[in-house]
């Protein structure tokens, strides 16, 4: 229609002309009803002069509420280019495809695509414009979708870890749909709560403070959609049913509107891709189906990393818990083939000084002396072979099965031999091993920590008073607790005796007793070599000890590296467990000896690296705490 000068207003004109040009004027009129596509006819101050029935099917209004007024649908921030597309439009009387958006009467902004041109009554100049509104926003998201889902499928295999994947994924549903804050809240499932793995907001803060953040599994939102497995928009958070304002409270964030879609794998439901906050309008149908999208797109992906960064930290587990094994194996191996070959030369010097007497059991004790000698020769070789295992050589189980039975054999000969002709011999095997073997049930009793504490370190000074290192004590007065006395004796032995032996000369050595929260609490702290991070993972396992096999000496108890049998933490945590006890420890590794390998020199005096005792003191450490129960609180328990 550009450049024809003919009236689209609908005018009835009286002269035979203007009565062809009606005609004609109708004709248009029909055409115009007929578009698909909203059209409007505005004068030269931009009022309607007509709209089309698609433009009220599209925007909301009809002709009654605009003609002759001006159509309340631009955008303030768009206000500015559209003033630059009117004039664009009066100097070259056509234009085709400007993009930009309009709102609708309900005040959502679609995308549109304007083809417009001027009209003419007569050849006296334009009398308006006819705008054409193509409504392009579906097309639109349509396009920004497929894209955003090529362009994730694309670049996930780029980042190979969990983190880095959700936080590209998080980004991408923030930038196409247009949100202030994302997230992806995954189940713990041993706990039954939400947390989120990873989060991404405007602010830059409430990230951080959200990741901290856990809510039980049936709650908010994010609990009903991995409950149904249902996708859902939530308009006004506040009002909903779904509301739970713990989330808030704690991020410092308020939350307006919510959508939120299930993670979905092939078998199970994953997690929970949350967004909250468009900024322009609400959430709708064409962002539910969006992200819904990116959900399972990257579902798979996301439980690939998972899977994978699970694997590894076990793998990592298990290399540590190898090594650890290995250094277990070799520590055994070691306290094993010293006093046994002690052991088997004494018996060696004592069978030659009962040689020379004369005696008529003489028979007797050459038959227990030969059983004992070849009792020791089999464990030397039982330690023999433990050191070829760990050099990988390739031992059956059917020899290592008959070495133990074996051993049993002679133990089970040495126990029958001491019983009496008349007695049973199988009873008196039973009692033997009863006696050596059997469990030995203690009688709690209550004792005051603070007194306890201070008479056993006091009774202990003379063992380690050939070290020059101070052990302070400082106690306050506590309710009693309620356990064995030889069972506090051996912990508090135990925690001095580590303390002290990782602990160079010149070193300090802090033991309190104090009112905790929850009752009196011993804490014993060394300012001694510490405990790397790997070992600390493993202190309390089995019989495991923090040192490497080739530096551990068997020295007197109490001595600088002394090394020792690595049961005493072990057994503690018997304890605690069987005693209703909590055990907490915290250490720090010496910073200038890093590793396991890394030797202290075992006096202040003679580091290279400490200036000052105050330079050990602050390098490293171990912190022990021990949380009691107070007598009166289990016997109300009980």
């Amino acid at each position: 229609m550009a450049g024809k000068k003919t009236s689209t207003t609908g005018k009835c004109l009286d002269n035979p002309v203007n009565q062809a040009n009606h005609g004609a004027d109708k004709r248009y009129r029909a055409l115009l009803e007929f578009l698909p596509d909203p059209v409007i006819v505005v004068d030269l101050k931009s009022k309607i002069t007509y709209l089309n029935p698609s433009f009220t099917s599209v925007f909301g209004w009809s002709m009654e509420e605009l003609e002759g007024k001006h159509i309340p649908f631009i955008p303030d921030y768009l206000k500015e280019e559209t003033r630059k597309g009117i004039k664009l439009l009066f100097k070259e009387k056509i234009i085709h495809g400007f993009e930009t958006r309009r709102l609708t009467k309900e005040g959502k902004t679609i995308d549109v695509v304007i083809n417009g041109a001027l009209y003419y009554e007569d050849a006296n100049g334009p009398a308006g414009q006819v705008i054409i509104l193509r409504d392009v926003t579906r097309e639109k998201r349509i396009a920004r979708r497929n894209e955003t889902l090529y362009r994730v499928a694309r670049a996930l295999p780029q980042y190979q870890s969990l983190d880095e994947r959700l936080e590209f994924i998080i980004k991408e549903v923030q930038d196409i749909i247009g949100l202030t804050g994302a997230s992806v809240i995954l189940l713990d499932e041993k706990k039954n709560e939400f947390f989120f793995r990873e989060a991404v907001y405007e602010d830059g803060e409430t990230d951080k403070r959200i990741k901290e953040i856990r809510f039980p599994a049936d709650k908010g939102v994010a609990g009903y959609v991995y409950r149904t497995g249902k996708p859902l928009i939530v308009p006004d958070y506040p009002k909903s049913p779904y509301y739970f304002g713990q989330v808030d409270e704690q991020s410092g964030y308020q939350t307006r509107n919510m959508l939120d879609v299930p993670i979905r794998t092939p078998d199970r439901i994953i997690g929970v891709l949350c967004s909250v906050n468009k900024k322009e309008g609400e959430f709708d149908e064409d962002d539910l189906e969006l992200l819904s999208a990116i959900a399972s797109t990257v579902a798979s992906p996301i439980e690939n990393a998972r899977i994978k960064e699970e694997l590894k930290r076990s793998y990592e587990e298990v290399k540590s818990l190898n090594r650890a094994k290995d250094r277990v194996i070799h520590h055994l191996s070691h306290e094993l083939k010293t006093p046994v070959s002690v052991l088997s030369a004494s018996l060696s010097l004592l069978v030659r000084r009962l040689s020379g007497i004369d005696s008529m059991d003489k028979n007797n004790w050459k038959s227990i002396m030969e059983r004992a000698q070849r009792s020791l020769k089999r464990i030397l070789e039982m330690q023999y072979e433990i050191e070829d295992i760990l050099r990988e050589k390739d031992y059956s189980t059917y020899h290592m099965l008959l070495t133990l039975l074996d051993a049993c054999a002679d133990e089970i000969e040495a126990l029958a031999s001491l019983a009496s002709e008349n007695e049973d011999v199988v009873l008196s095997i039973r009692n033997r091993i009863e006696e050596l073997f059997g469990p030995r049930d203690s009688v709690s009793e209550e004792i005051l920590l603070h007194d306890f504490v201070e008479n056993t370190i006091r009774a202990l000074r003379v063992r380690f008073e050939h070290r020059r290192c101070l052990v302070e004590v400082r106690t306050e007065p506590v309710p009693a607790i309620l356990i064995p006395g030889e069972v506090l004796s051996k912990i508090v032995v135990g925690l001095v005796r580590n303390a002290v032996g990782n602990t160079p000369d010149g070193g300090k050595i802090a033991v309190s007793v104090k009112n905790g929260e929850k009752g009196p609490e011993l804490e014993i702290k060394d300012f001694g070599v510490g405990i790397t991070e790997e070992n600390r993972l493993l202190i309390f396992e089995s019989n495991f000890t923090t040192r490497e096999t080739m530096h551990y000496s068997s020295r007197q108890p109490y001595d600088f590296y002394a090394g020792g049998k690595g049961f005493d933490l072990l057994r503690m945590k018997i304890f605690s467990e069987k005693y209703g006890f909590n055990i907490k420890m915290t250490s720090s590794r010496c910073r200038f000896i890093p590793k396991d390998e890394d030797i202290c020199p075992g006096d202040i005096i003679n580091c290279s690296h400490c200036k000052s005792d105050e330079d050990c003191f602050n390098s490293g450490g171990t912190t022990v705490v021990l949380q009691f129960t107070a007598a009166d609180g289990i016997k109300l328990l009980e």
